[in-house]
């Protein structure tokens, strides 16, 4: 499945020590859980690998944007996630990372050619993004191509 990166020094600040990350990661995962039953996650020199079982490949996407947009995680491994269903990872979303200036409704104008459906990447996101307002450059998000 594999290896996604991440700007280590921006984000949610949930640990100080990365003695303390695996357990305020998992914690993080397992607080708005997205589909990952069993989630754990074990950081080690800024990479977290979360195993446990995905009901889809949306939920390991949206775990894997959970863990890597959290300050002090510069990748994200998830060869310990299984699909209960067979799906595979190649879905049709896409990543995308915010840029200084971004706003919603402007990425969805790109993306889908109207501002109005800046509603759909936040639906999409509702993970990470927990108000409309306020993201940041460097974050990463899914861009639904589904609509």
């Amino acid at each position: 499945m594999g290896l996604f990166d991440f700007v280590a020094d921006i984000g949610k600040k949930l640990f100080d020590k990365e003695e303390d990350a695996s357990k305020a990661v998992t914690e993080h995962l397992a607080e708005d859980n997205p589909g990952v039953e069993d989630v754990k996650v074990t950081v080690e020199n800024g990479t977290a690998k979360i195993s446990g079982v995905a009901s889809t490949a949306a939920a390991v996407e949206k775990a894997v944007l959970m863990a890597g947009n959290i300050a002090g995680i510069n990748n994200v491994n998830i060869d310990g996630v299984k699909l209960e269903n067979g799906e595979t990872l190649a879905a049709d979303d896409e990543f995308y990372v915010i840029e200084k200036g971004d706003t919603l409704w402007k990425i969805a104008e790109k993306a889908y050619g109207n501002g109005a459906k800046y509603t759909a990447i936040v639906e999409a996101n509702k993970e990470v993004i927990k108000d409309a307002d306020k993201i940041f450059p460097g974050q990463k998000i899914r861009i639904p191509k589904n609509l």
